[in-house]
């Protein structure tokens, strides 16, 4: 199965989005710790319940749950959770983070920002919302421990009715993977690192393409929804940022094979079949017939390995996605060590 991750953050993405925030006034976040003990079992309570419909795919009971102004979106937030059912199978649902974010004070919809401070200060997890209207909302996050993917399920809860007479409502959920190839986004930092840096105990070399989608990777799999940032997170993209003679410039970049050239327009990370797969999109010379486009497809992730040839020992494969005359299309995913 194909997995659509911009499908699969749609439901989430109805009620919050990664946004650049102007400020919003006296709004407050609670978390977890500081919550008081009715609020604590009444989300944990509604959270759960909600989780274990996600992971079993009781769709009956999330449509019965959701909150009317997102009804709209209900058949999206269904495929969401059908596609992502793998992330979560053969695991222990646990619930890790909560936090209670008061929006009584809004007048209308704003772009806001939430500072969520652990009980002693010394850390701040910072929450951005899009648009967001009046009210008490929630954002849950969780993981499937011992599954073989460890989803990372979000759910955004919001309270429906006046006052203490009413619920919690479902306004969104997503769910991602916390590895792939069998490591976590922790292991995928630290190769990040070894690889920035050239490490002499793991006798590794500087190698700047591998260092930089090997951090991609990382924020996948430690960033559980895309409005949330934290300062670990913000260190992570710091050391990005700092990695010298980068792919973020290096495109458009020529390739050959041979005498034939090929123009490489851009390489990004694909979890499409849930790997620590690159994505490499070429400018096609127009072939149409599918066994001429394959082999089209295979010289130019050669050609790109000859040129990057780290790349082929620190991910699992590539994607081919040809381009011609705006219109891209997947050719071919291949394992690195089927690619000659």
């Amino acid at each position: 199965m194909r997995f659509n991750w911009k499908q699969i953050c749609l439901a989430v993405a109805a009620m919050a989005i990664l946004v650049l925030p102007r400020a919003a006034n006296a709004t407050s976040c609670t978390s977890q710790a500081q919550l008081q003990p009715q609020d604590r079992d009444a989300l944990m309570g509604a959270a759960g319940r909600l989780g274990e419909a996600v992971a079993g795919q009781d769709y009956s009971a999330l449509q019965g749950a959701l909150l009317p102004a997102v009804a709209t979106d209900w058949e999206g937030i269904r495929a969401a959770v059908e596609q992502t059912a793998s992330l979560l199978k053969g695991g222990q649902l646990q619930l890790r983070n909560i936090y209670l974010l008061d929006a009584n004070s809004l007048t209308a919809p704003t772009d806001t920002q939430f500072f969520c401070s652990n009980a002693n200060g010394s850390m701040t997890v910072t929450i951005s919302m899009r648009a967001l209207p009046p009210g008490r909302y929630a954002v849950v996050l969780g993981d499937s421990a011992g599954s073989p993917y460890g989803g990372h399920l979000s759910i955004i809860l919001a309270w429906a009715g006046v006052g203490a007479t009413g619920a919690w409502k479902l306004g969104g959920v997503s769910v991602r993977p916390g590895f792939f190839d069998g490591h976590d986004g922790v292991w995928y930092w630290s190769q990040a690192r070894e690889l920035a840096r050239g490490d002499a105990k793991s006798e590794a070399r500087f190698d700047s393409w591998s260092a930089w989608f090997s951090y991609e990777v990382a924020k996948m799999l430690l960033i559980p929804v895309d409005f949330l940032s934290s300062p670990n997170l913000e260190k992570l993209g710091q050391e990005q940022s700092a990695i010298r003679n980068s792919p973020q410039d290096a495109f458009p970049l020529t390739v050959a094979d041979g005498d034939r050239t090929w123009k490489i327009d851009s390489v990004k990370l694909d979890p499409t079949l849930l790997h620590a797969d690159l994505g490499v999109v070429f400018e096609s010379t127009g072939v149409t017939d599918p066994a001429a486009q394959k082999t089209e497809a295979i010289a130019v992730l050669s050609a790109l390995l000859k040129v990057q040839p780290g790349l082929r020992g620190n991910f699992h494969g590539l994607w081919a996605y040809a381009n011609k005359d705006g219109k891209q299309t997947p050719v071919i995913e291949l394992p690195m060590a089927q690619i000659p």
